[in-house]
């Protein structure tokens, strides 16, 4: 019999938003989303830094520096792949501080700027669609995923009763 030792992967994903609202969407060539447009991103390495990783991440994947200004929220994926892998991963808000985009190839064929409205309707995997719902609720996004999203469960977004 083969035992192999599962883990949970920890990811860090870049919400990059410039001074006009559009967001950084890279075209994913690898498994998980392969196809799909996604916001770049990826494993924290052993001993990394989270916000080391973030910064990482996005210059190896694009080639932009970014300032970070916030947690957006975390979302977790289940069963992902054919090795049913198991991700959790920080969103980060992002501003860009350099803006000649690079994509790499390995992991992104494309990268572009796209404007807050056109992001309902473009193939995104559940994650990103759930980030950019809190990002622009204004937006019509019809259901977003819920089915992995833990905020039902927490304390603070529970609808008790006050007194």
């Amino acid at each position: 019999m083969d035992f192999a030792k599962q883990a949970i992967k920890t990811s860090v994903v870049a919400c990059i938003i410039d001074d006009r609202q559009r967001v950084l969407l890279t075209r994913r060539c690898i498994e998980p989303f392969c196809s799909q447009w996604v916001m770049p991103g990826g494993k924290i390495d052993h001993g990394e830094a989270i916000l080391a990783a973030l910064h990482r991440e996005v210059r190896e994947e694009v080639g932009l520096e970014v300032h970070v200004t916030g947690l957006i929220d975390v979302y977790e994926h289940l069963a992902i792949g054919e090795r049913q892998d198991h991700y959790v991963i920080l969103y980060y808000r992002c501003a860009p501080t350099s803006f000649e985009l690079h994509p790499n190839g390995d992991e992104c064929t494309e990268a572009a700027w796209f404007a807050a409205e056109q992001l309902p309707e473009m193939p995104l995997p559940p994650g990103c669609r759930h980030i950019l719902a809190q990002v622009f609720p204004q937006l019509p996004w019809g259901a977003t995923p819920k089915a992995e999203d833990a905020a039902n469960e927490l304390p603070d977004q529970l609808n008790l009763p006050e007194g």
